[in-house]
């Protein structure tokens, strides 16, 4: 007789502008029969408000009370980037699993945090790099491991936002507290050092900032990364949020990777659907992200690989409660190793534009 698969109690934390997807991928799981949504927790009123009238869901003010009060296997975290720590580290304490959005955090001593408290309760830590679960990244990986590229040579990246991301409500009220580096680049940072298995080991960089600061946001408009690699290779990415509102898509994104046996070259952003209306003007949406249908019910279904990594963080939960082990699932996910090795490399992107362009060796981060 076969035995039914545990379905796992899961809240939120931070429902806000990505705490949607978070939202929207266990609400869709849920009526599937894969998960619970038990509960979510916003700092913020009107947030809360709206978000039980949407979904239907619990709602609490704090992680803590939330966290206290009902029975959870694990929460997903998507608060803002430099508000990660505490949060994760609450919730693992409690012994819960934990996915938390990119960047694992904004500093190593709260990578390291956090690192310590998932392994002293022996739970799952997985960081949401989405991007890894895009079809066309996955190919480029499987290329990578085959060895079909080579030996890296060097690499290049780019990753754009709309200026309304940082300018307008509520990613506003903190983006002082992030940058073009902390939203966009850990995204690429990860990607190359997932298809490539590279180790990063110096960074330099220089940033600029002009045209938010004269806002009011005391943040970079772009910053230009160059990392080296342990095996000579090096890449560079070029990082900013302030296309002007007149472009067509919220975010412009690809990569390069050049090595001694071949290369690839993905245009994240331009799979070649394009529209133009009188209400909207141009566009150019991203449909392997994120896509909605209706079904023969009349549902609204959600799909793509904004969706897919949230709801394998679930779907790995319901592996351990059925008797998995973390080290069977090593390897599956983008774990808190890989979320400390994107974070040093981003401290340190940072430390370098402050610096006027300085090497910084990553073990100096130690």
């Amino acid at each position: 007789m076969a035995t039914e698969q545990p379905v796992p109690r899961i809240g939120i934390i931070g429902v806000g502008t990505y705490g949607e997807m978070h939202l929207k991928s266990y609400t869709q799981m849920q009526r599937r029969g894969g998960v619970k949504l038990v509960a979510v927790a916003d700092t913020d009123e009107a947030t809360r408000t709206r978000r039980a009238e949407q979904f239907a869901v619990k709602t609490y003010a704090g992680h803590a009370e939330m966290i206290a009060a009902e029975e959870l296997d694990a929460v997903t975290v998507a608060t803002p980037d430099h508000l990660h720590g505490d949060v994760v580290v609450d919730a693992l304490e409690a012994g819960l699993h934990v996915m938390t959005e990119k960047p694992m955090a904004t500093t190593v001593a709260d990578c390291r945090r956090m690192l310590a408290a998932a392994k002293a309760a022996g739970r799952l830590l997985m960081v949401d790099f989405h991007k890894r679960y895009d079809p066309w990244h996955r190919d480029a990986a499987r290329r990578g491991a085959a060895g079909e590229i080579g030996r890296v040579l060097y690499a290049s990246a780019y990753m754009e936002d709309r200026i309304d991301v940082p300018r307008d409500w509520p990613i506003r009220q903190w983006a002082a507290h992030s940058s073009p580096g902390w939203f966009l680049g850990v995204h690429m940072f990860d990607l190359l050092r997932w298809i490539t298995g590279e180790t990063a080991t110096a960074v330099s960089a220089t940033g600029i900032k002009d045209k938010l600061a004269g806002m009011g946001i005391d943040t970079y408009d772009a910053l230009s990364v160059r990392v080296g690699f342990a095996s000579g290779a090096s890449a560079t990415f070029n990082l900013s949020w302030v296309l002007p509102d007149g472009f067509e898509a919220t975010v412009n994104q690809g990569i390069r990777i050049v090595g001694t046996e071949g290369l690839v070259e993905i245009d994240s952003q331009d799979r070649g659907a394009a529209a133009c209306t009188a209400a909207g003007g141009m566009e150019s949406p991203n449909f392997s992200f994120y896509r909605e249908r209706i079904d023969r019910h009349g549902r609204v279904i959600y799909e793509g690989y904004g969706i897919e990594s949230i709801c394998h963080f679930a779907e790995l939960v319901a592996e351990l409660l059925a008797g998995a082990t973390l080290d069977e699932l090593a390897g599956q996910y983008p774990d808190g190793e890989d979320g400390l090795a994107v974070t040093r490399i981003g401290v340190a992107a940072h430390a370098s534009a402050e610096a006027g362009g300085r090497l910084i060796e990553l073990e100096s981060l130690e």
